[in-house]
């Protein structure tokens, strides 16, 4: 039902980690741009990080930038967010998405996974 399948959320303490995996099912992107995004409570949908299918280009917000990664395994058709120093502002709904010309922009990606929900403590 849903072309994106989301995994790894939970609840950890701050300075802890975790790692999310969005799957594709149904189809293979390859060419797209690989996403991540997440909203908070009462707050509007924000970019996270970015990888372009190649690998060869990657983006990130300037909050998350030196502690989170984003990757992919194109093998197995799968996007990773891998998350350290986590923070309680990073608490939020994690959604990853796909797009064929995409950057940092929720306009400019196709397929949306159901979000996962991320919960860091104080």
């Amino acid at each position: 039902q849903v072309p994106l399948v989301e995994s790894g959320g939970g609840l950890v303490q701050a300075g802890g980690s975790l790692r999310l995996s969005c799957a594709a099912s149904g189809r293979t992107f390859s060419s797209y741009t690989m996403g991540w995004f997440r909203q908070a409570p009462g707050k509007e949908r924000e970019f996270v990080a970015a990888r372009s299918w190649s690998g060869a280009t990657t983006y990130y917000a300037d909050s998350v930038k030196g502690r989170f990664t984003i990757s992919r395994d194109n093998a197995k058709n799968t996007v990773y967010l891998q998350m350290n120093s986590l923070k309680p502002e990073d608490t939020a709904v994690y959604y990853c998405a796909a797009g064929r010309w995409a950057i940092a922009t929720i306009a400019q990606y196709d397929y949306w996974g159901q979000g996962t929900q991320v919960t860091v403590s104080s």
